[in-house]
């Protein structure tokens, strides 16, 4: 299985590293923090069901919600 961060690179990079389609940059702790602010459950949320450009589970047809929620937790553990 592969770790939070190679998928991350591997899938959600495309547009978290770049700030693609209004994607908040990893690493960006003034965008990521009103994100943060609403909690773990609203940020599982949207990563799995999607959001305003981004398709559910970020295209990663083969991520788990568990894949999903580690994901999150590397991205924010970066942004904060």
């Amino acid at each position: 299985p592969k770790s939070p961060e190679e998928i991350y690179n591997g899938t959600c990079s495309a547009c978290h590293a770049t700030g693609a389609a209004g994607a908040p940059k990893v690493g960006d702790a003034a965008g990521w923090a009103p994100r943060i602010a609403l909690g773990n459950d609203s940020l599982y949320k949207h990563a799995i069901g999607g959001l305003n450009m981004m398709p559910p589970k970020g295209t990663c047809a083969t991520c788990s919600d568990d894949d999903i929620k580690a994901i999150v937790d590397f991205m924010v553990s970066k942004s904060k």
